[in-house]
This record gives structure tokens, sequence and C-alpha cells, in this order.
């Protein structure tokens, strides 16, 4: 349970009403490194209170404290003005704190009442109450202006609707202060202003949101205030309504706000990717990528814009020969690479930046000089003769970690130990430096902060400019339009719509991904 001396001295928010979460002097060392450094957070009950800062500038390593993951070293933790000691998040929930994780932890196969009342579970008779769990979702469904389905399968939802479930998880809970980690990093536009609608519903309850983006216009137009963090301990506070997306980004990296844009074509005409009435089939036999057709060429960046879902993962999967086809065909060059390993494609010239780091991107628990020679094993600096080169390797990384800014200890620092901006950097560093002639990128600055952010798009246009084919896949709309010379939709498996980036908007973008436009009317 969590923890609360009594007479413990009641700080206030407002007039005589205490704080709904007050951190003093929070610091929290781990081996070689000081995550945070005396943090003072303030959060009023029923606002929404935006944290940023950089990859690594102790966000996370801050919130994992609040919801009890772990214990500061140092500092006091306050709920509605009495100091609180949380041993886990068992102790946060019981003080009614809830987190809804950037990846989303639901059970597919379930329905949404399953999902919910996962472990806490109403019972009658030594069974489920159905009945009775039914009954509680719809009324937070319809409180909250979630629109919650409770008897549909998790694997039919879209993105938004799993998001709502996630936050449903955690009301269901009794939860009065929510954490959202990055809600909006997979969002299109227009399930973005339904989560904001959703917001302005808590704060109405009298609910407490704490709400981290690495989006600053955004944070702007949900946030009441905002707590600015670097290097590890906070830098100031600031009033949406009264500082600028520049003077944000400046407080979080001491630069001004950076953008994709680039509109000088460098498209040269030799194709180094062309798909061919590519098909793919999910194991159960349902065609999740259906006749795509496609060309990259040299000093080309083509994005792939879709909703999650909509077969962007099974493409990748496919092209990179990590997934069977059902029919079509891949090039590379002009060489048929259809039959060809995984392997094979990647010493061919195929770099890949793969959508889930954790999963395909990284070996966690092993050091990142052993990252860094993840699909490069068979070439120099990563082997030596026959041998892996460990002097080589540790060196290189240490190249990388300088020129793309990877905050760590060093090379044999475990890569579980680094935050997922200094992760991603780590992984576009390697593919980068291999000189690919094509780019596979999958969602290469998701959840990286403004400044890495600024320094991967910089990566990607002067290698497009030096002539590498790119194929990028982006929930970030401002990014694919930013970069791409081509954009393709995808939906339900198909390309539906070819537009031109330089005469689009995210709107009109986000019409196209969910079918709202006809694929015709704004086709390039």
């Amino acid at each position: 349970m969590a923890e609360q001396p009594a007479g413990a001295p009641a700080d206030t928010g407002t007039g005589n009403v205490p704080y709904a979460v007050e951190l003093r002097g929070i610091t929290k060392r781990f081996p070689g490194v000081v995550a945070n450094r005396d943090i003072e957070l303030r959060v009023r009950r029923g606002e929404v209170h935006a944290i940023v800062g950089e990859n690594g500038a102790g966000k996370s390593t801050l919130m994992k404290t609040l919801y009890g993951m772990h214990r500061p070293d140092e500092g006091t933790i306050l709920l509605d003005g009495r100091e609180t000691t949380l041993r886990s998040p068992a102790d946060a929930i019981a003080a009614g704190i809830g987190m809804v994780h950037q990846h989303f932890m639901l059970a597919d196969y379930f329905t949404v009442l399953e999902n919910i009342v996962l472990g806490s579970e109403p019972t009658r008779g030594g069974r489920l109450d159905r009945a009775t769990a039914r009954r509680r979702i719809r009324e937070i469904s319809e409180r909250y202006a979630l629109n919650l389905d409770p008897d549909v399968l998790v694997e039919d939802l879209g993105v938004g609707d799993r998001q709502r479930v996630e936050i449903a998880k955690v009301l269901y809970r009794g939860a009065t202060t929510l954490i959202l980690d990055e809600p909006t990093a997979v969002l299109v536009p227009q399930e973005v202003d339904e989560l904001f609608g959703n917001l302005a519903e808590l704060k109405r309850e009298g609910l407490t949101v704490i709400f981290i983006s690495h989006k600053l216009d955004e944070v702007r137009k949900v946030a009441d205030s905002i707590t600015v963090i670097r290097r590890g301990t906070t830098v100031g506070t600031a009033d949406p309504r009264t500082t600028t997306s520049r003077q944000l980004a400046e407080m979080m990296v001491g630069s001004e706000l950076p953008s994709p844009q680039t509109r000088t074509s460098t498209v040269r005409e030799t194709p180094v990717l062309q798909l061919r009435g590519l098909t793919v089939a999910s194991p159960g036999g349902r065609l999740v990528v259906q006749d795509v057709g496609l060309t990259v060429h040299e000093g080309e960046v083509v994005g792939i814009a879709g909703v999650e879902g909509n077969g962007q993962a099974e493409l990748v999967d496919a092209i990179m020969g990590l997934r069977p086809l059902s029919g079509g065909t891949v090039l590379l060059g002009d060489q048929d690479i259809t039959a060809w390993s995984t392997r094979a494609r990647r010493e061919a010239g195929v770099g890949f930046v793969p959508a889930d780091r954790h999963r395909q991107g990284m070996l966690l628990e092993a050091p990142l000089w052993e990252n860094r020679i993840l699909g490069h094993q068979t070439r120099p600096p990563a082997v030596k003769g026959p041998f892996i080169d460990r002097a080589g390797a540790r060196a290189d990384t240490a190249r990388i970690m300088r020129e793309y800014d990877v905050r760590a200890p060093g090379p044999d620092t475990l890569a579980v130990a680094l935050s997922g901006g200094n992760q991603q950097k780590l992984i576009v560093g390697r593919e980068m430096s291999s000189s690919p002639r094509l780019l596979i990128a999958a969602h290469p600055t998701r959840g990286v902060d403004v400044g890495a952010q600024a320094a991967i798009w910089e990566l990607l246009k002067d290698a497009r400019a030096e002539g590498m084919g790119i194929l990028l896949i982006s929930a970030d709309l401002d990014e694919l339009i930013g970069l791409s010379d081509t954009l393709q939709v995808m939906l339900r498996g198909r390309l539906v719509a070819t537009l031109d980036p330089g005469s689009l908007t995210p709107e009109q973008l986000g019409g196209h991904m969910t079918g709202a436009h006809d694929a015709a009317g704004d086709a390039a």
C-alpha cells in the first residue's frame, strides 16, 4: 500500500487547495549516470500539465518514479498535499495514479471488456461477472466520451480506439491522475482532435492529466501549464498561452524549432527499388497487402502514409525478406531479390530502421557495441577475417555515439539503460554508417525529441542529396509532407492515392488515410 505519514505538511496549489502531484528535489541515480537531479514538479488538480524535454532528459525516469516503478534516491513525493511513498505500480494505482504507456499493452484476441478488467475482474460465484463489468465500462465510456463497445475484439480496433481502451483501463481502476506517455505519437490529426476532446472531458470531471510529448504545437494546444526538463533537471515552467513553440524548443535544446521541409529535387532516373504486384497474406490467409506497385529512385524519398494497421508493417517486412510473399516481385536496382534472404538483402545495400526498435532493432540486454554490429556482422568494422573484431566494433560505436549524440557512458553500456531517443539515434547511426543504396525507414523519429528529430531529418536529407533512395513510413504527417518527394497513401493493404507533398496539408492527408477523401480528388 502507498505510505502516507500522518501530519505530513500540505503544500497548496491554488488558495488552500493542495497540488494533486508535487515532486520536491527528486534525484535518481543509475550506475554511471544521474537520470534525475533535484527535479521540481507541481501539478494542480484538474489540469493538463505537459512535461517536455529532450530524450535522455529524464522524463521517463521521473514518470516511472511517480508510477512506483522505482524509488528515488533523494526527494519527496506529495499527492494532494500528503507525503507518499510508492513502492510499486500497485501502490500508485491504489493512490489514484494510472499510466498509459506509449506502446499499448493490450491482448489482441481479447475483447475490450476483457482487456479493461484483466487483473481487476469483478466476480460472482467464482466467475467473471460480465454484466457488472459491462455496466461499469459503459458508464466510464459515456462519462468521458470514450465511445467504446465492450464486446469488440481489440484486434479489430484502430489505433485511436486502442488508446481509448488504455485510458478506460486506468479509469476503471479508479485513477484520478493519468500519466499519458507520448499519446499522439501514432495518431492522425483527426484522432488527435478526438483525444484532446477526451482530455477535455477528463478535466471537466476534475481529473488530472500529465501529458508527455515532443510535439510542441500540440502541447501548447492541450496543456494548461508546462514543465521543461533538460539533462535531468527542471529548467523552468511555461504558460502555453504566452509561450511559443520556438521558445519552448530553445528552453529544451537551446536551438530553434526544426523543420523537415525540403523542396529542391534530387531525384535521379535510376530506380533502386521496384515493387511489382506485391501481395502478402496473414497466417490466417487474409490478404494484408494487395497488389502494391511502387518505385523509389536514387535521390528520392517516397513516403507511405496510412493509419497504423493498414498493411505498412507487413509491406516493410516483405521488402526486407522477413515475411513470405503470396505474389509479386521485389527488385533492388535491376536485380530480382524476391527469393533472397534478409542477410543477402542487407549485404546488397539495404539499410533498415525498424518501427519497433525493441523487437527488431536491438538486443536490450546486450552492450551498445554488440548492437552496433547487428545486421552488419559480416563486414568491417564488425569483423577481422573470420572473427568478430571487438576492438573495431567498440571504436566505431564510440564514433557513432559522438557523431549522432548518443548519450551513454560508453560502448559497453547495456542498451536497456538508454532512453528511447538515444536507442533510436544509435540505430539510425548504425544503418547510415553502412552507406546503403536503399534505406527503409519506418518511423525513424518516433519517440525522439526535437533536437534528435532535427538531426535525423538532416541525415536523411543529406543521404537523399547524395543519391540514396529512401522509403519512409511515418505517423508524423508534417515529417512525411516535408521530407517526401512523392507520397503514397495505404488503406486496407492497398495504395489508394499518389499525392504531391508540395500542395498538401496534414488535414488533407489525414482525410485520405482514413478514406474520407475520394482517392482521385487530390491525386497528383
